[in-house]
């Protein structure tokens, strides 16, 4: 009787702390899921960029869905984390640069964009805790836009990096306020920071609502600091030498034609460096990633969340001759990682539809339940391409637009290349000016593989390339390329450069729905109509 009583007793007790847990258990098996976002800086995927990344690739991509066409509308940091936190095109959201007059983190942006970017929808309308770590956007904290002092509206938890990726010797604001890190690898190496803050997130927040994390490294970003372990890796490696690279653009931008080629020897082992080095700072994100799934599984959370891996946009290494730097046309340049897992995604998956970071901010909120309706996005929420619905419609073109950095004075390290250019090395190879101000259209449908792009400058100049011949890009086909194609790319650009919400996904010119009324293009002012307006450059 005295053992049936003992057994009754923790059977009793076994009841009591169902009882006492099942509250946070039910509520968590009825909740909306858990997202986290991991974003790197700087990370590309057509030279090999998620080569080291193994344990990433282990734990989301085996585990889900990995994106082979994602893509940014902007080859640059600021503009491209403005599209994922807004779900906009750049001349939507009017950050156009990484300057605080090119809008990044500016007083206007602050005032217009963001109350409604994504996190602050996830927080203020569906019941999300919210938390952001690392980079932001690259003139964050600037004097004249707030400082550090300035916490965007959505965000429960908040440390920022001020101003631009470093791994040392660098000032978070930690909800605000201002605290400054130094250069001992155990406490301050960026990164393995962001991890810890990361896990004691996990550890410490309210078990009663849905969370969102969005974690921003600063790997591979420039300086490429390595962690003290990690230095001697890749010892062998160096830059793909695919059929790009170190060649002469011919036909090309006059910005890349003017890359000297072939480069110099110095200049190609300042590139392999690099790519090394980049690769090293690489695997501190690598046990980040590790970490974080570890947690989740141990807090009984991984099975409710979603892990989005992605970068802010690509890089090059010697292609074209152009040593190391984003901000392009090319694939390279504006093809990234996008790699998902989460519940409902089936394991090991490929996906070849086209995605673009304008994606995230309504795929997110299509996660949490919120009608996409009520915002003004132009991306598409990606969940029926997760959860493999059959029946999906999908986009067959996006827009890639950039207004060119510059000034009106000449490079002093290259005074003989006259104003308007800048970021220039040592041997006068320039990797951006004034007028390297495109806007292109980029298509992949069942029968093209394409990309149209327009110059803002005093040529016009069009680049033209056939992907499915030409992976490379290396063949300028707008001269020759069928004139009626010529003048729907034309159109087509006009109308995704002017387009919001809806409009920037209407059908695009080799899907069924397409019309085209070639009278339009010679409405107002002749062919080439719209170009980046004044008003939009100026973020009004």
């Amino acid at each position: 009787a005295a053992a049936m009583s003992a057994a009754a007793a923790v059977r009793g007790l076994a009841l009591a702390a169902l009882l006492v847990l099942s509250p946070a258990t039910a509520a968590r098996q009825t909740r909306r899921p858990n997202v986290v976002l991991i974003l790197t800086d700087d990370q590309d995927v057509c030279l090999g960029g998620m080569t080291p990344l193994r344990k990433t690739n282990a734990l989301i991509a085996r585990m889900g869905v990995t994106f082979v066409n994602a893509y940014v509308p902007s080859a640059l940091c600021c503009p491209s984390r403005a599209s994922i936190l807004t779900g906009k095109y750049p001349h939507n959201h009017h950050v156009v640069n990484n300057t605080l007059e090119g809008n990044c983190s500016s007083k206007l942006w602050q005032k217009i964009q963001e109350p409604y970017t994504f996190p602050a929808l996830l927080k203020t309308m569906c019941g999300y805790q919210t938390f952001f770590a690392g980079k932001y956007l690259n003139e964050y904290g600037a004097e004249d836009a707030g400082g550090v002092g300035h916490v965007p509206p959505g965000w429960s938890f908040w440390y920022a990096l001020e101003k631009n990726s470093k791994y040392y010797n660098y000032t978070l604001s930690v909800n605000g306020k201002a605290r400054r890190h130094g250069e001992n690898y155990s406490v301050d190496y960026l990164t393995d920071v962001l991890a810890n803050m990361s896990l004691d997130f996990l550890e410490y927040k309210s078990n009663f609502e849905p969370f969102f994390m969005m974690i921003s490294t600063p790997a591979p970003h420039s300086p490429w600091t390595a962690a003290p372990q990690y230095k001697k890796s890749f010892q062998n490696v160096s830059a793909p030498r695919n059929s790009n690279f170190n060649i002469h653009g011919k036909n090309k931008h006059w910005l890349i034609r003017q890359a000297k080629t072939p480069m110099t020897n110095s200049s190609i082992q300042f590139l392999d460096d690099a790519y090394r080095k980049r690769w090293q700072t690489l695997l501190s994100v690598d046990d980040l990633i590790e970490k974080l799934v570890k947690k989740l599984e141990l807090n009984g959370e991984l099975d409710n969340t979603y892990i989005f891996y992605t970068s802010d946009n690509g890089y090059h290494t010697g292609q074209f001759s152009l040593p190391i730097d984003k901000r392009q046309l090319y694939e390279f340049d504006i093809k990234v990682p996008l790699l998902v897992r989460g519940p409902g995604i089936k394991p090991n998956q490929t996906n070849k539809m086209l995605v673009a970071n304008i994606d995230l901010g309504p795929t997110i909120l299509d996660i949490a339940g919120y009608d996409l309706n009520k915002t003004q996005m132009d991306g598409m929420s990606l969940l029926p391409l997760l959860t493999g619905d059959k029946n999906v419609t999908w986009r067959s073109d996006f827009l890639v637009e950039y207004q060119g950095e510059g000034y009106n004075g000449s490079d002093p390290t290259c005074p003989g290349l006259g104003p308007g250019v800048t970021h220039c090395f040592p041997d006068c190879v320039c990797e951006d000016s004034y007028n390297n101000t495109y806007a292109c259209v980029r298509t992949l449908s069942t029968s093209w593989d394409l990309q149209y792009c327009e110059f803002d400058d005093r040529e016009v100049f069009v680049e033209v390339y056939n992907l499915t011949a030409d992976p490379h890009q290396i063949n300028n086909i707008a001269k020759t390329i069928d004139q009626e194609i010529l003048e729907k790319m034309n159109y087509r650009l006009m109308m995704l450069q002017s387009c919001s919400g809806a409009t920037c996904r209407t059908p695009g010119v080799f899907d069924p729905g397409y019309r085209f009324d070639p009278r339009l293009m010679f409405s107002n002012h002749g062919v080439r109509a719209r170009r980046f307006s004044a008003q939009s450059l100026k973020g009004t």
